[in-house]
Protein backbone atom coordinates (compact mmCIF):
# COMPACT_ATOMS: atom_id res chain seq x y z
CA UNK A 1 0.00 0.00 0.00
CA UNK A 2 1.78 3.25 -0.99
CA UNK A 3 1.76 6.81 0.93
CA UNK A 4 -0.66 9.05 -0.37
CA UNK A 5 1.62 11.86 0.85
CA UNK A 6 4.46 10.31 -0.89
CA UNK A 7 5.88 11.99 -4.43
CA UNK A 8 5.17 9.88 -7.23
CA UNK A 9 6.07 10.10 -10.79
CA UNK A 10 5.09 8.74 -14.05
CA UNK A 11 8.26 7.50 -15.83
CA UNK A 12 7.98 6.92 -20.00
CA UNK A 13 9.80 3.60 -20.02
CA UNK A 14 10.68 2.48 -23.54
CA UNK A 15 12.27 -0.77 -22.72
CA UNK A 16 15.96 0.51 -24.04
CA UNK A 17 18.87 2.00 -22.33
CA UNK A 18 17.98 5.92 -21.82
CA UNK A 19 14.40 5.14 -20.57
CA UNK A 20 15.55 2.41 -18.14
CA UNK A 21 18.31 4.69 -16.64
CA UNK A 22 15.43 7.47 -16.05
CA UNK A 23 13.25 4.83 -14.41
CA UNK A 24 16.81 4.00 -12.04
CA UNK A 25 17.06 8.12 -11.22
CA UNK A 26 13.52 8.52 -10.48
CA UNK A 27 13.54 5.56 -8.03
CA UNK A 28 16.73 6.90 -6.25
CA UNK A 29 15.40 10.42 -5.96
CA UNK A 30 12.76 8.97 -4.13
CA UNK A 31 9.92 8.74 -6.06
CA UNK A 32 7.12 6.26 -5.86
CA UNK A 33 6.93 5.47 -9.83
CA UNK A 34 4.31 4.38 -12.11
CA UNK A 35 5.82 3.09 -15.32
CA UNK A 36 4.04 3.40 -18.78
CA UNK A 37 5.20 2.22 -22.01
CA UNK A 38 3.83 2.37 -25.42
CA UNK A 39 2.71 -0.81 -28.14
CA UNK A 40 2.69 2.15 -31.02
CA UNK A 41 3.42 -0.30 -33.78
CA UNK A 42 6.58 -0.08 -33.50
CA UNK A 43 8.82 -2.67 -35.80
CA UNK A 44 10.99 -3.21 -32.50
CA UNK A 45 8.34 -5.25 -30.54
CA UNK A 46 10.94 -7.15 -28.24
CA UNK A 47 11.22 -3.73 -26.46
CA UNK A 48 7.83 -3.97 -24.32
CA UNK A 49 9.12 -7.64 -23.35
CA UNK A 50 12.27 -5.40 -21.97
CA UNK A 51 10.21 -3.03 -20.30
CA UNK A 52 8.57 -5.76 -18.57
CA UNK A 53 11.32 -7.15 -17.51
CA UNK A 54 12.62 -4.21 -15.98
CA UNK A 55 10.03 -3.57 -14.28
CA UNK A 56 9.99 -6.58 -12.63
CA UNK A 57 13.45 -6.10 -11.61
CA UNK A 58 12.22 -2.26 -9.89
CA UNK A 59 10.42 -0.75 -7.03
CA UNK A 60 7.24 -0.17 -9.73
CA UNK A 61 3.89 0.73 -7.98
CA UNK A 62 2.29 0.27 -11.75
CA UNK A 63 3.48 -0.51 -15.10
CA UNK A 64 0.56 0.31 -18.28
CA UNK A 65 1.52 -0.96 -21.94
CA UNK A 66 -0.73 1.92 -23.84
CA UNK A 67 -1.55 0.69 -27.16
CA UNK A 68 -1.64 3.08 -29.92
CA UNK A 69 -1.97 3.16 -33.70
CA UNK A 70 0.57 5.61 -35.12
CA UNK A 71 1.65 2.76 -37.44
CA UNK A 72 -1.49 3.66 -39.12
CA UNK A 73 -0.53 6.75 -39.55
CA UNK A 74 3.03 5.92 -41.22
CA UNK A 75 5.59 8.43 -41.88
CA UNK A 76 8.37 6.78 -39.91
CA UNK A 77 11.14 3.78 -40.82
CA UNK A 78 9.87 2.76 -37.30
CA UNK A 79 6.47 1.90 -38.10
CA UNK A 80 6.45 1.53 -41.61
CA UNK A 81 8.17 -1.34 -42.94
CA UNK A 82 8.51 0.10 -46.56
CA UNK A 83 11.11 2.50 -45.17
CA UNK A 84 14.25 1.08 -44.37
CA UNK A 85 15.97 1.54 -41.40
CA UNK A 86 19.29 3.76 -41.97
CA UNK A 87 22.79 2.11 -41.46
CA UNK A 88 24.77 5.39 -41.99
CA UNK A 89 24.64 8.81 -40.55
CA UNK A 90 22.86 10.85 -42.37
CA UNK A 91 21.60 14.97 -42.14
CA UNK A 92 18.62 16.60 -41.07
CA UNK A 93 15.85 14.78 -39.16
CA UNK A 94 16.71 11.16 -39.96
CA UNK A 95 13.09 8.52 -41.21
CA UNK A 96 13.12 7.15 -37.61
CA UNK A 97 11.58 10.11 -36.64
CA UNK A 98 7.87 8.99 -35.72
CA UNK A 99 5.87 12.58 -36.35
CA UNK A 100 4.96 13.56 -33.22
CA UNK A 101 5.88 10.95 -31.07
CA UNK A 102 6.93 12.57 -27.68
CA UNK A 103 3.96 15.00 -27.39
CA UNK A 104 1.66 12.27 -28.04
CA UNK A 105 3.11 10.04 -25.43
CA UNK A 106 3.21 12.82 -23.16
CA UNK A 107 0.20 13.90 -23.47
CA UNK A 108 -1.16 10.24 -22.16
CA UNK A 109 1.56 10.60 -19.44
CA UNK A 110 0.01 13.63 -18.03
CA UNK A 111 -3.62 12.31 -17.87
CA UNK A 112 -2.60 9.35 -16.09
CA UNK A 113 -0.23 11.98 -13.81
CA UNK A 114 -3.31 13.91 -13.23
CA UNK A 115 -4.93 10.24 -12.04
CA UNK A 116 -2.65 8.94 -9.24
CA UNK A 117 -1.57 12.59 -8.28
CA UNK A 118 1.66 12.12 -9.45
CA UNK A 119 4.22 15.11 -9.21
CA UNK A 120 6.73 14.45 -12.02
CA UNK A 121 6.68 13.13 -15.32
CA UNK A 122 10.14 11.66 -16.22
CA UNK A 123 11.42 11.13 -19.64
CA UNK A 124 14.69 10.16 -21.32
CA UNK A 125 14.88 12.81 -24.11
CA UNK A 126 18.86 13.25 -24.46
CA UNK A 127 19.46 16.74 -26.84
CA UNK A 128 22.98 15.64 -27.46
CA UNK A 129 23.25 12.17 -28.91
CA UNK A 130 19.59 12.64 -30.37
CA UNK A 131 19.61 16.05 -31.67
CA UNK A 132 17.96 15.35 -35.07
CA UNK A 133 15.02 14.59 -33.36
CA UNK A 134 12.82 18.16 -33.04
CA UNK A 135 11.04 16.77 -29.80
CA UNK A 136 13.96 16.18 -27.72
CA UNK A 137 15.23 19.46 -27.79
CA UNK A 138 15.07 21.30 -24.37
CA UNK A 139 13.25 24.41 -26.32
CA UNK A 140 10.35 21.62 -26.83
CA UNK A 141 10.58 20.21 -23.20
CA UNK A 142 9.75 24.00 -21.57
CA UNK A 143 6.61 23.72 -24.03
CA UNK A 144 5.17 21.05 -23.08
CA UNK A 145 5.83 22.13 -19.33
CA UNK A 146 3.75 25.27 -20.60
CA UNK A 147 1.10 22.49 -21.57
CA UNK A 148 1.29 20.99 -18.40
CA UNK A 149 0.33 24.88 -16.43
CA UNK A 150 -2.34 25.73 -18.69
CA UNK A 151 -4.35 22.32 -19.38
CA UNK A 152 -4.74 20.36 -16.11
CA UNK A 153 -7.03 20.23 -13.61
CA UNK A 154 -3.90 19.85 -10.82
CA UNK A 155 -2.42 22.89 -11.88
CA UNK A 156 -5.57 24.86 -12.14
CA UNK A 157 -6.21 24.19 -8.34
CA UNK A 158 -2.39 25.14 -7.50
CA UNK A 159 -1.16 21.67 -7.56
CA UNK A 160 2.29 20.71 -10.26
CA UNK A 161 3.75 18.37 -12.16
CA UNK A 162 7.16 19.08 -12.92
CA UNK A 163 8.80 17.65 -16.25
CA UNK A 164 11.50 15.95 -15.72
CA UNK A 165 14.46 14.92 -17.89
CA UNK A 166 17.19 13.90 -15.95
CA UNK A 167 19.72 12.85 -19.07
CA UNK A 168 19.10 15.60 -21.49
CA UNK A 169 22.40 17.00 -21.12
CA UNK A 170 24.38 13.83 -20.73
CA UNK A 171 26.51 12.00 -23.32
CA UNK A 172 25.77 8.40 -23.25
CA UNK A 173 28.85 7.10 -21.49
CA UNK A 174 27.46 9.30 -18.62
CA UNK A 175 24.26 7.74 -18.96
CA UNK A 176 25.75 4.78 -19.00
CA UNK A 177 27.27 4.92 -15.86
CA UNK A 178 24.98 6.73 -14.22
CA UNK A 179 22.82 3.41 -14.32
CA UNK A 180 25.35 1.08 -13.56
CA UNK A 181 25.59 2.90 -10.05
CA UNK A 182 22.42 2.17 -10.02
CA UNK A 183 22.03 -0.94 -10.61
CA UNK A 184 20.35 -1.03 -13.66
CA UNK A 185 20.59 -4.44 -15.85
CA UNK A 186 21.83 -3.41 -19.29
CA UNK A 187 21.74 -6.60 -20.30
CA UNK A 188 17.60 -6.76 -20.69
CA UNK A 189 17.43 -3.61 -22.59
CA UNK A 190 16.70 -3.38 -25.91
CA UNK A 191 17.98 -0.18 -27.83
CA UNK A 192 17.80 -1.22 -31.72
CA UNK A 193 15.69 -0.25 -33.99
CA UNK A 194 15.12 -3.73 -35.62
CA UNK A 195 15.98 -5.97 -32.91
CA UNK A 196 14.77 -9.36 -33.44
CA UNK A 197 11.59 -11.23 -31.65
CA UNK A 198 14.20 -12.11 -29.17
CA UNK A 199 15.39 -8.69 -28.58
CA UNK A 200 18.90 -9.28 -30.32
CA UNK A 201 20.35 -6.09 -31.97
CA UNK A 202 21.37 -5.57 -35.35
CA UNK A 203 25.12 -3.10 -34.34
CA UNK A 204 24.40 -1.11 -37.31
CA UNK A 205 21.48 1.00 -36.66
CA UNK A 206 22.02 4.64 -34.94
CA UNK A 207 20.63 3.97 -32.05
CA UNK A 208 23.32 0.49 -31.65
CA UNK A 209 26.34 2.70 -32.92
CA UNK A 210 25.20 5.30 -30.53
CA UNK A 211 24.86 2.34 -27.52
CA UNK A 212 27.78 0.03 -29.08
CA UNK A 213 30.02 3.38 -28.76
CA UNK A 214 28.82 4.62 -25.35
CA UNK A 215 30.07 1.39 -23.49
CA UNK A 216 33.44 1.72 -25.25
CA UNK A 217 34.09 4.97 -24.51
CA UNK A 218 32.85 4.11 -21.11
CA UNK A 219 35.50 1.23 -20.11
CA UNK A 220 32.72 -0.98 -19.64
CA UNK A 221 31.60 -4.59 -21.22
CA UNK A 222 28.81 -4.38 -23.38
CA UNK A 223 26.28 -6.68 -22.43
CA UNK A 224 23.74 -6.25 -25.64
CA UNK A 225 22.87 -8.99 -27.36
CA UNK A 226 23.67 -8.83 -31.28
CA UNK A 227 22.38 -11.63 -33.99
Amino acid sequence: MTNSAAKKAIVLLSGGLDSATCLAIASNRGFDCYAISFDYGQRSRSEIQAAIKLVKAAAVIEHKIVRLQLGEIGGSALTDSDIAIPEQESDGIPVTYVPARNTVFLSNALAWAEVVGANAIFIGVNALDYAGYPDCRPEYIAAFQNVINLATKTTSEGGTIRLETPLIDLNKVEIIKTGIRLGVDYSVTVSCYQASSKGEACGRCDSCRFRMQGFIDAGIEDPTRYR
